[in-house]
């Protein structure tokens, strides 16, 4: 059995915190874990390949990447055509030959990698019945493509018209292996506000810096800043209106793993996202009071379609996040919270033969000590978090929600930090704490896996400690 497989069949759930103090957790085993990404194509004893997983190239002249697997049973081949176009509701494709390096457009986004050792590139010959495509983002494919050909239709004044039909990874990648994680460039991530006085800053290798703080940032990651005002409670004074300032600060990369079986599903699999997270924030004033559920205010959206080259085969990977504040309160409180977390975190699905797809999630992470006022008798929770999903060629495999908060709860005025100093009249409590809750999707079956009949749940996680409490006479 393979490492990757061995790996595979403990892959563990832990938890993942995103807001603890003196709270600590190691990742458990699972694919794409500790062990390093291999750096080149390797002959194993079967016939079988352990394929490099990178980045793919941008922003050259070379044109999109594309992978062809031939019908005759073949290996995966880096193959000299391209999706000239694609219509998505009928699954008619043109593919067409790709220009040369020196005819390309400068613009084009993505650039093929070269042949794997041991393998050339597929030879110009027409598409045929039984040919499985990958290729990256194209005409009519933003999320790239994987599809079987079903049918050839004929010749156009574009290139050869096919049928498609959908298709798995494990029909390109048969029983090759790969394993790697992949830094998404902070330059390709697509951010759309959802509120005024929300900033993007980034840092990328080469030195290329953007944004108010990408001079402060560490090569890879991005950094959001908000401030905004957030719904002042009903008869406040102009003196308690709420707001909210801070930021989120992320170096995310994408996991990889595939360990392709004897029989038509592969031995092992994972996907998922990782990286380094850190948020600072601050929630002053009086806040409206929740009705039903805690009010939810989303201030960005990012987005990010990385192509990850496995071998010769370009796998398009589809990120999303949405960064939120969250406050639930009874509009009684008048509040000063601050909240700075610092710690990685990982989060995915893990695949094995027999045991079919499990949860993955860990997070090590600290806390600086934190300071929470709270004035008047009530209760406030406040939490700065992110929904993330995590797909493959535009089908959504993972989703989480990780949010930290601070909640504080006084009959009085109560002032609290995590150094231990506080001050109240009247009882007083201030706790930390992070909810987690997410699912495995349908679409991981994208790996070809037997797909699931129901979404897998993440758990809904919960944990909270005492910050500080106490009771003390005005």
């Amino acid at each position: 059995m393979r490492t990757l497989t061995r790996r595979l069949l403990l892959p563990g759930l832990t938890t993942l915190t995103l807001a603890a103090t003196a709270c600590s957790t190691t990742a458990t085993t699972g694919a794409a874990g500790t062990a390093a990404a291999p750096t080149a194509a390797a002959q194993a004893g079967d016939g079988a390949q352990r394929l490099e997983v990178d980045a793919a190239p941008q922003g050259t002249a070379a044109p999109t990447a594309l992978a062809r697997t031939r019908t005759e049973g073949g290996r995966p081949e880096k193959a000299s055509l391209k999706v000239a176009s694609y219509d998505k509701a009928s699954g008619r494709a043109v593919i067409s030959k790709a220009a040369s390096a020196s005819q390309a457009p400068s613009a084009s986004p993505v650039s093929p990698a070269s042949p794997s050792p041991g393998r050339s590139a597929a030879p110009d010959a027409p598409v045929a019945v039984g040919d499985v495509i990958a290729s990256a983002p194209a005409p009519g494919a933003p999320d790239g493509l994987l599809a079987k050909v079903t049918e050839v239709v004929g010749k156009t004044d574009r290139g050869t018209e096919v049928k498609t039909a959908s298709t798995t990874l494990a029909s390109v990648l048969k029983d090759d292996t790969a394993d790697g994680k992949v830094p998404v460039d902070p330059a390709t991530v697509r951010v759309e506000p959802l509120m005024k006085g929300v900033t993007v800053s980034w840092a990328k290798t080469g030195g290329v810096r953007t944004g108010p703080h990408g001079a402060q940032l560490p090569l890879g990651n991005l950094r959001l800043d908000v401030n905004a005002a957030v719904d002042t409670a009903e008869g406040a004074p102009a003196s308690a209106g709420a707001s909210v300032s801070g930021f989120v600060q992320l170096a995310p990369q994408v996991e990889f793993s595939y360990d392709g079986g004897p029989g038509a599903a592969p031995g092992g699999a994972f996907l998922g996202m990782s990286g380094d997270w850190s948020s600072q924030w601050e929630l002053k004033g009086r806040a409206a009071a929740s009705t039903g559920a805690p009010r939810r205010i989303p201030f960005a959206k990012l987005h990010s379609d990385p192509v990850i080259q496995v071998g010769p085969v370009p796998v398009v990977v589809n990120l999303d996040l949405t960064c939120y504040v969250q406050v639930e309160a009874d509009g009684r409180v008048t509040l000063d919270v601050r909240q700075d977390v610092k710690g990685d975190f990982r989060v995915g699905g893990a695949y094995a033969a027999g045991r079919g797809w499990t949860p993955v999630s860990a997070s090590a992470v600290r806390s600086t000590p934190v300071k929470a006022e709270v004035s008047a008798a009530g209760k406030v929770k406040a939490a700065v978090g992110a929904e993330a999903s995590v797909g493959l060629y535009g089908a959504v495999g993972v989703t989480a929600d990780f949010a930290p908060y601070l909640r504080g709860e006084a009959d009085a005025t109560a002032t609290a930090s995590g150094d231990g100093k506080a001050a109240a009249a009247g009882a007083w409590a201030v706790h930390g704490g992070f909810d987690l809750s997410g699912q495995l999707q349908l679409g991981l079956s994208l790996f070809g896996t037997p797909a699931f009949e129901r979404r897998i749940p993440l758990g809904s996680l919960h944990r909270e400690w005492p910050l500080a409490r106490g009771r003390a006479a005005s």
